[in-house]
């Protein structure tokens, strides 16, 4: 059931990650560094104000809302709400865009602002379809916003319009009419009834994770705001463009995972008590490490051929090893603590303690860019962004000993370490050995060859998973040349 969750909302996360990815392709080409940096922060500051104000909503929806049947009253108080916070996030841009970017504040303002209304009316219309369970509109129109995301910036890049703030509003346009449409499929499903939850039970669940969000603010996009402040805009942006090719995949797995198995592992626990949600989460555990891992070994073994494919050579000077290691090091770990065992914090409806290692994450990640920034530049921040997301997931295991404690799935996680070590090896030796191909052509051998022996170690190491999906295949495809 998880693998096949998995796998329904993976082309939907695909979408998304792909066309971030092949929008950090065309903009580091066509726009100056320090236009290209300053749009990385308009995102980073509007994800900042979100998540304080807006995001908790979707965990407190799935939680008190129910899934299947969703009726208007839930969704009527709940858009009221929605309509209060992003209200409050408008309020919250104007001061944040004068500190961040003080020179150009009204342009800077005006972006995260149309981003925020935009991100709110989508999140919203998705979160309804994803309570009604309607993963095939759920995944057409993630796809829908991804292209929408991409071609119309690159739409006003190719008339000339470089200006930060026109393809920041270009890329919200996309979301927001992406948003639109998806409210429009979801309200034709909506069923007549009262809310399933008071506003006080919705503040009580939602308020916590408000001030989980707050103060992780620190853990989640600082290390940008302070190498501006010391390096300027054109930095940022060699950071984030990397930090995009170094999480896109990695992140990618993991939200796929995630959307599926957060609502299961909730269920669960509602049906069948903590020890029953112990046991997937474990479970989620196993399978996001075994699919990230390798992953994250081909991206490193890669990682010099891809800068220097991907982006101009002003972002690609010198080796990218060491720094893409660093930053897939701390998205691993940032997907294992929220992704496992806050979903469990979240099961438990005590979304307050999560509170506690992102203090500590955030804490140590801003320390650690005060100290780091200022003498290694882009490195520093990596590394800072490292040592927090280590923080973070450390004092999330600690947490989660005082409720029903997540069993570590030790051999998964050694087979998984086994799979990527050999994965990176067979992709550095291989990239080695065909160093005179070009480039794109040397990616795609490698990959490929890499890929391979990735399935047939996890083919070897559980092969009644692997004879199971392919039972299931070849079922499958007789049916399908049936009807052609």
């Amino acid at each position: 059931m998880l693998l096949r969750s998995t796998l329904i909302y993976g082309p939907a996360v695909l979408f998304t990650r792909l066309g971030a990815f092949l929008f950090v392709i065309m903009a580091t080409r066509l726009l100056d560094q320090a236009e290209y940096g300053l749009l990385t922060l308009v995102v980073t500051v509007g994800e900042m104000i979100d998540i304080a104000v807006s995001e908790w909503m979707r965990i407190a929806l799935l939680r008190l809302g129910g899934t299947g049947s969703v009726s208007g009253g839930s969704l009527k108080r709940a858009g009221f709400l929605l309509m209060g916070t992003t209200t409050l996030a408008l309020l919250l841009a104007v001061p944040a865009s004068a500190v961040v970017v003080p020179d150009r504040w009204q342009e800077f303002s005006i972006a995260v602002s149309f981003y925020l209304i935009a991100g709110s009316i989508a999140r919203f219309s998705l979160i309804v379809l994803q309570m009604q369970q309607r993963h095939t509109a759920y995944l057409l129109l993630e796809f829908l916003r991804a292209a929408l995301q991409l071609g119309l910036p690159i739409i006003s890049i190719a008339s000339d319009h470089k200006s930060f703030l026109v393809i920041s509003l270009a890329s919200s346009l996309g979301t927001l009419v992406a948003g639109l449409v998806a409210g429009w499929v979801a309200a034709k499903r909506v069923v007549p009834g009262p809310s399933r939850f008071t506003k006080r039970e919705f503040f009580v669940l939602g308020l916590p994770i408000v001030a989980v969000a707050l103060v992780s603010l620190g853990l989640n996009s600082a290390e940008r705001v302070i190498l501006n402040a010391y390096h300027g805009a054109a930095p940022v942006a060699v950071f984030a463009a990397l930090y995009a090719l170094a999480r896109q995949p990695i992140s990618m797995i993991a939200n796929a995972v995630n959307l599926g198995s957060f609502p299961e592992a909730l269920a669960r626990f509602d049906r069948d008590g903590a020890q029953a949600a112990s046991r997937f989460v474990t479970e989620i555990m196993a399978l996001m490490l075994s699919l990230s891992l390798p992953a994250a070994a081909l991206l490193i073994a890669l990682g010099d051929d891809l800068v220097r494919f991907i982006l101009p050579s002003e972002y690609s000077a010198g080796s990218t090893t060491l720094l893409f290691a660093i930053m897939i090091f701390s998205v691993i770990c940032t997907n294992v603590a929220d992704y496992t065992y806050g979903t469990m914090i979240h099961a438990f409806k005590r979304p307050h303690l999560l509170i506690i290692n992102k203090v500590f994450g955030s804490v140590t990640s801003v320390a650690l860019s005060l100290l780091l920034i200022p003498m290694w530049s882009e490195i520093g921040a990596a590394l800072a962004l490292a040592g927090g997301a280590l923080a973070n997931l450390a004092v999330a295991m600690v947490v989660n000993r005082q409720m029903t404690p997540i069993s570590f799935p030790w051999v998964p996680a050694a087979l998984a370490v086994v799979i990527a070590a050999a994965t990176g090896a067979v992709a550095v030796c291989s990239s080695t050995l065909v160093q005179w191909l070009p480039t794109i052509v040397r990616l795609g051998l490698v990959g490929s060859i890499s890929g391979i022996v990735a399935l047939a170690l996890n083919a070897f190491f559980y092969p009644q998973a692997a004879s199971g999906h392919l039972r299931r295949l070849s079922l499958t495809l007789p049916k399908r040349r049936g009807t052609t």
